[in-house]
């Protein structure tokens, strides 16, 4: 009989699951698992933080879809852990997150005086999808691949494993634990649903005059973006994306109607005589899927597709619900959509629905075009950064008025392009979000375009990213204060004098900052000087901040400002 540590065990069962990357601190509890981890494949990447950690492996998930795995400390490491794990639940996405605690003598149940003892199992229950301590170290593979299940079945969701750090060196048989590959355990394609639903749905989408198809981050999970688009390009469709799912139809494309194009898309919607739902609840941004973001149900056909069963008719009832895996189901419809109909060029009423656009990009035009009194206006910076990267490059947003500047003027053409907290703006995620992406994709530019408050809660980073060769561009908006906390007091009428709380040092430099920690630092002042500021960040080799300075006057009162608080009263 073969003996192996329970860390080697561990490692093993991550192997299975194809892990190649963790995130997070080492703790030397940790060392029977860390020590050998390398020998299985998986490659560890050393944060400053494990908030930080978790948001790293977040951006790495959602950029190649593959989960991925944290590890902390006992105690205060592990509690670190749960903010960033609040995150992955609100977005859905399945972060492996393991943590040691001390010894079980002390802590199993708590000793009264023990040291760094925590119930992090408790803490972490009601912000994941499945949560346990390890007692005994037979049950390891069984309890990893609950949390795998978990993780990776229906809506994703991150996990979280407990194991006491002595549990972590203890020997046992290898033969007496068997470690399973995912397609021995747990549902790995759901398919296509029942034919009988394909079939009602195929018949009323080829039926339909004035189909409109919205897409949810679940196509993207299924890695089904081409067969949405190939489905709404035959149907000559209107085409949507919730915010967490652009990219998934080019902005550019003549049919896509963008969230934030109120008017048009909103026409287009309720004009629909048949809706599919591809992967979406319907949540907040997408007015819960009812009138008058929405045609009224009675007078519209909805389908909806998606691989967990809770989400079906959640907030708008539906005619046809499948549930299925994304790309299966959309390949079974289209075939039987070409069996119904021929393919169509024209989509109705799109040159009524683009009156409306154009006067969407006009009054986008005047935000564009105001003239600052101070540094760059914020809407001319990320314009800038988006036509210097390439279509294919990751944008990652980050901050309040920050990000509504960057969701105006910075399309996104191509699927998992676009990071942004769309379900808890959670302040701080960019930059680990952008480290995450670049990992995840090497070959691709990732850039950054966040806040001055957002940055300062992970900017430490970036050490990260440097030691890493993680080579991420990040835009610093520099307006030297809190700029949605400023627009709230302007909208509710609170004089300058009177706002408490919305500014941050004018001595702050994020560009000093990042050279203090080996990166490429610049400060830029001047529109003018920004492309070719962006060209030297990328020449140097090195990750870089650019600290661009914004006029304030002009962030505080960015586009879609009052459409994002309207959407927060539906």
């Amino acid at each position: 009989m073969t003996e192996i540590t329970v860390g080697e065990l561990l490692a093993r069962c991550l192997q299975a699951e194809g892990i190649e990357m963790m995130f997070g601190i080492i703790d030397g509890a940790h060392i029977p698992f860390s020590s050998r981890a390398g020998e299985y494949g998986i490659r560890h990447i050393n944060c400053r933080h494990e908030e930080g950690a978790v948001h790293l492996a977040e951006g790495y998930t959602r950029t190649n879809g593959k989960p991925s795995v944290v590890i902390g400390s006992p105690g205060p490491g592990g509690a670190n852990m749960l903010a960033g794990l609040s995150s992955a639940y609100a977005g859905g996405h399945p972060i492996i997150a393991i943590a040691c605690t001390r010894r079980r003598l002390t802590t199993d149940p708590e000793r009264g005086g023990a040291w760094q003892t925590t119930d992090l199992v408790a803490m972490a229950k009601p912000i994941t999808k499945y949560s346990a301590l390890v007692r005994q170290p037979e049950r390891l593979p069984e309890m990893m691949r609950s949390a795998f299940r978990a993780a990776l079945t229906g809506r994703p969701g991150p996990v979280f494993i407990a194991i006491p750090d002595e549990l972590l060196g203890t020997k046992i048989e290898a033969e007496s634990v068997p470690v399973y590959p995912s397609s021995q355990y747990r549902m790995t394609e759901m398919g296509a649903g029942d034919a009988d639903w394909i079939e009602q749905a195929a018949e009323l989408l080829a039926n339909s005059k004035k189909p409109y198809l919205h897409a949810g981050k679940g196509v993207l999970w299924a890695d089904a973006s081409a067969e949405f688009l190939e489905l709404g390009n035959y149907l000559a469709a209107g085409m949507g994306s919730s915010m967490g799912a652009r990219g998934v139809v080019p902005e550019d494309h003549p049919h896509y109607f963008f969230l934030f194009d109120m008017q048009a898309t909103s026409l287009a919607r309720n004009e629909a005589d048949v809706v599919l739902v591809v992967g979406s609840r319907l949540g907040e941004y997408d007015g819960w899927g009812t009138h008058p973001a929405w045609g009224m149900p009675g007078k519209q056909k909805t389908i909806q597709i998606d691989s967990d069963a809770n989400s079906i008719g959640l907030n708008r009832p539906v005619d046809v619900g499948i549930v299925a895996d994304a790309k299966s189901a959309l390949k079974a419809i289209l075939s039987k959509v070409k069996e119904k109909t021929q393919a169509r060029s024209e989509m109705p009423d799109l040159a009524r629905y683009r009156e409306l656009t154009q006067q969407t990009v006009a009054n986008g035009f005047q935000f564009l075009m105001a003239q600052p009194t101070r540094g760059l206006n914020p809407g001319q910076m990320v314009f800038n950064a988006r036509s210097f990267f390439p279509r294919n490059a990751v944008t990652v947003l980050d901050g309040g008025n920050t990000t509504l500047w960057g969701v105006a003027f910075n399309q996104i053409y191509e699927p998992r392009s676009f990071l942004y907290s769309v379900k808890m703006g959670f302040l701080g995620t960019g930059i680990p979000f952008a480290i995450g992406a670049k990992l995840a994709a090497p070959e691709r530019p990732v850039y950054c375009i966040t806040g001055d408050g957002a940055a300062g809660f992970n900017i430490m980073e970036m050490e990260t990213a440097l030691r890493e060769n993680a080579n991420i561009v990040v835009l610093v908006a520099v307006d030297d204060g809190w700029g949605m906390e400023r627009s709230a007091h302007n909208f509710g009428g609170i004089a300058p004098e009177h706002q408490q709380g919305v500014d941050i040092s004018t001595a702050m430099r994020y560009d000093i900052l990042a050279q203090g920690l080996g990166c490429y630092g610049e400060k830029v002042d001047l529109v003018e000087d920004l492309p070719a500021a962006l060209q030297r960040a990328v020449d140097s080799g090195k990750p870089a901040v650019l600290h661009v300075t914004v006029d304030p006057a002009i962030n505080a009162d960015p586009p879609g400002y009052k459409q994002f608080r309207y959407v927060r009263t539906l």
